[in-house]
């Protein structure tokens, strides 16, 4: 199944806001509520709605440094890739983590307090594991275009 037009202006509602009630989104797109629950809850059956999710204010949580790490690993071995991804996803620092081509294995963006909290994390947490060659630091100065939408339409 390929969403249709009203589809993706269900998709880009909601993804602007996941709180917007059916009848908003009704209304917005001109039809009735009842057609709009149903393509709502195919979408979800499909799989283009992965979960509903709160975005929550780093800055205000304290989360001030965001910092993308490019790691490459001492081996190239599947058990190497294994064993460091089983420890990434237990660290809460880490937003996301992606297996990338080029000179380095990964890709990871950290967001945490401060640089001490960052030297914390770098020397306790990532070089600690066993894995690891090489970690390259890049610390955000600014952010110019931060978003979690996907272009629907």
């Amino acid at each position: 199944m390929q969403p249709d037009l009203t589809d993706r202006k269900i998709l880009g509602l909601l993804q602007n806001n996941a709180q917007m009630t059916i009848k908003e989104i009704a209304s917005k797109i001109n039809l009735s509520v009842t057609p709009v629950h149903e393509r709502i809850r195919k979408l979800e059956k499909e799989g283009f709605i992965d979960k509903y999710v709160c975005l929550l204010n780093r800055r205000k949580l304290g989360k001030s440094l965001v910092v993308y790490c490019n790691v490459t690993l001492d081996k190239q071995r599947k058990e190497s890739f294994e064993d460091f991804n089983q420890a990434i996803v237990q660290m809460p620092e880490v937003l996301e983590c992606s297996v990338v081509s080029g000179n380095f294995d990964y890709m990871l963006k950290v967001i945490v307090e401060d640089g001490e909290a960052y030297n914390q994390f770098y020397q306790h947490k990532l070089s600690a594991l066993s894995s690891v060659l090489h970690i390259s630091s890049y610390f955000v100065i600014s952010e110019i275009k931060y978003t979690t939408g996907i272009a629907v339409l």
